[in-house]
C-alpha cells in the first residue's frame, strides 16, 4: 500500500486516487488465501482496471476478498462526501503533509471507488466563507469536477455556523454521508450537523483525522504552539508535559468515539501518517450495509 506522502508526491490527484484504490483492492486480494467452499465458477479475482461495479461488495465486507461477479451488478447509491476546510486542517505532520492534504487524497480515492461502481457522488467543502457544493451525479464528468474542487480547496477560519450549514439539511435525500474532519470544534457544531444529516439522509461515516505528531506528541524541549483558528499561543516544555498531554488526549478520543457512536455514526480514527486502506475498507463495509 502506497504511503500518503508517496501519493501526495505524485502531484496528480486523479492518478493518486486510482493508485490508492486499485492498490488497496489488488493488495487485499493478494494477501488472502482462497477460502474453501467458494463457487469459483461465478467469480474471478479482481485485477487493476476491472469495472468496480461488478465487484461482490458483500463478499468483500465479510472477508476482505475482492472478486468480480460474472452476472450481477450491485445497486447504486448516493454518496455525499463532506470536507472540513476549517483552519485546523492546516496542521502539518512530521511527514510534511497537512490534514487537508491527507483529506484530499482520501476523499479522491473514495470518490473513485464510488464512481467506478456507478454511485452518484457529491462533495461539499465546509468553510466559514460558505459551502462549495457539487450535487451528487453519476455521469462521466463528475470525477474531474470532484478532483478540481478538492485540489483547489483551502482551509481557513472556524468551522461554519449553523446558518451557513442549513442548506445541507433542507431537503431529505437518502445517501451515505462520509465526513472527513479533525473534529476541532468549540460548541459541538460538527456533531450537530452530522446528527441532522443522519436524520434527513441516513447513514453517516465519520472519519476522524489526527496527525501522528498529535497522537504521539513527538515534540521535544521548549515549544511554542499556535492555535490555527484563534491564533492564540502557548509555551511549554514538551518533555515535561508529554505524559499529561497523552493522558488527556486518550480521554478525549474515548469520549469523542463514544459520543459519535451513541449518535448512530460509524466512527473511525485515522492517523495521517498511515496508508488510506483502513478508511477505504470501512467505506466499503458501510456501503454494503446501506
Amino acid at each position: 500500500m502506497l504511503s500518503p506522502e508517496l501519493l501526495h508526491g505524485l502531484r496528480n490527484l486523479s492518478l493518486a486516487a486510482r493508485q490508492a484504490a486499485e492498490g488497496f483492492l489488488n493488495g487485499a486480494h493478494a494477501s488472502r488465501r482462497h477460502g474453501a467452499g467458494m463457487e469459483f465458477s461465478q467469480y474471478r479475482p479482481y485485477q487493476p482496471g476491472d469495472d468496480l461495479r461488478r465487484l461482490d461488495w458483500r463478499l468483500a465486507a465479510r472477508s476482505d476478498r475482492y472478486y468480480l461477479r460474472e452476472s450481477e451488478v450491485d445497486t447504486s447509491l448516493t454518496v455525499h462526501l463532506l470536507l472540513d476546510a476549517s483552519a485546523s486542517m492546516n496542521h502539518r505532520d512530521d511527514n510534511g503533509l497537512t490534514k487537508l492534504d491527507y483529506a484530499r487524497l482520501l476523499l479522491a480515492a473514495l470518490a473513485y471507488l464510488a464512481t467506478q461502481q456507478g454511485d452518484a457522488v457529491g462533495l461539499t467543502v465546509l468553510s466559514p466563507a460558505g459551502l462549495r457544493h457539487l450535487p451528487p451525479r453519476a455521469d462521466a464528468r463528475q470525477l474531474p469536477r470532484l478532483y478540481h474542487a478538492l485540489e483547489t480547496a483551502t482551509a481557513a477560519g472556524h468551522f461554519p455556523d449553523a446558518a451557513t450549514l442549513a442548506p445541507l439539511t433542507a431537503r431529505r435525500q437518502r445517501a451515505l454521508t462520509v465526513c472527513v474532519s479533525d473534529l476541532y470544534e468549540e460548541t459541538g457544531e460538527i456533531q450537530a450537523l452530522l446528527t441532522r444529516l443522519r436524520a434527513v439522509s441516513g447513514d453517516v461515516l465519520l472519519l476522524h483525522l489526527a496527525a501522528h505528531n498529535e497522537l504521539s506528541f513527538s515534540h521535544k524541549g521548549p515549544v511554542t504552539f499556535r492555535d490555527l483558528e484563534s491564533n492564540q499561543t502557548i509555551q511549554l516544555d514538551a518533555d515535561q508535559q508529554r505524559a499529561a498531554y497523552l493522558q488527556q488526549l486518550q480521554h478525549w478520543l474515548r469520549e469523542t468515539a463514544q459520543t459519535a457512536r451513541r449518535q448512530g455514526f460509524d466512527y473511525h480514527l485515522l492517523d495521517t501518517s498511515q496508508p488510506l486502506d483502513g478508511a477505504m475498507r470501512e467505506f466499503l463495509r458501510r456501503r454494503n450495509a446501506t
